[in-house]
């Protein structure tokens, strides 16, 4: 099976280790990442989809995907 997660938050460090650990964890990049200006907050906000494929497993919606 195939996990989908999207990992987003703020134009900060805290956001690239957030990429980072789930890289180490075994996810991969999927696409390009993307920023966007939330004018009522005056911050950018950052997304990165990431996949990750688990044998022997059925997805169930139930999963906790940040500790697959």
């Amino acid at each position: 099976m195939t996990l989908y997660r999207l990992l987003t938050g703020g134009d900060d460090s805290a956001f690239c280790h957030k990429v980072s650990l789930a890289l180490s964890l075994g996810w991969t990049l999927h696409g390009s990442p993307t920023m966007t200006f939330d004018s009522t907050s005056g911050k950018t906000v950052c997304a990165q989809a990431v996949v990750k494929t688990i044998e022997g497993k059925t997805y169930s919606p139930d999963m906790k995907l940040g500790e697959q």
